[in-house]
């Protein structure tokens, strides 16, 4: 068992909970009122490209940092938040204050961020990416008419977003096990904000 296996099943309910979550086997039936979600989600995403600098300023090597560089400029500047906007704007979705879920998981970012340690912003990374993999690999070909739905399910799933995932589990594998206990403190953490962020949807 490679060590984020090992780390997802310390969590097992509660990962289970979330790739199986009845708001997102919603999305991937297209039944799922994505307004309040979507625009508590895009408030992420400033804490989130930050988090992506902090990963490339904090791995040990160039090879490290070119992953987390690619991802930043091809999709967390651009294709996920050009679907935002478009999104959005076509739900008439009104902005927001964070709802408290949404203000935990910016604070567990921006926690690990300022806190500069490899392990722990690969941690977070991690979970948000391979659990969003976990329920959007669940959806069933064809995927919803609604364009809403249907994008944001393959922003999560693909040959290119399953490599993503795959270098992140490899780098907590190569980087966790000598912290074990804070990073699965962190990888805990980060389970059960994705679980409370898809409870506060429905």
């Amino acid at each position: 068992m490679s060590f984020s296996e090992w780390l997802r099943e310390q969590c097992r309910e509660e990962w289970d909970a979330v790739v199986g979550h009845p708001f997102a086997m919603a999305i991937n039936s297209g039944e799922a009122d994505m307004r309040r979600y979507l625009v508590q989600d895009f408030q992420f995403v400033d804490s989130f490209t930050a988090l992506l600098g902090a990963a490339v300023a904090s791995a040990d090597s160039f090879e490290a940092r070119v992953p987390y560089g690619q991802f930043l400029g091809h999709v967390a500047t651009t294709s996920e938040k050009t679907y935002f906007h478009r999104a959005i704007e076509a739900l008439g979705a009104a902005s927001a204050p964070p709802e408290p879920v949404t203000a935990d998981f910016q604070a567990l970012m921006d926690e690990v961020r300022h806190g500069q340690r490899y392990e722990l912003i690969v941690a977070v990374l991690c979970v948000a990416e391979w659990s969003y993999l976990g329920w959007a690999s669940r959806a069933a070909q064809p995927y919803p008419d609604s364009w809403i739905h249907r994008e944001w399910i393959e922003l999560h799933e693909g040959r290119e977003f399953r490599a993503w995932v795959a270098f992140l589990r490899g780098e907590l594998d190569r980087v966790g096990p000598a912290h074990r206990e804070d990073v699965l403190d962190v990888f805990r953490r980060a389970v059960t904000l994705e679980r409370r962020f898809f409870d506060m949807a429905l």
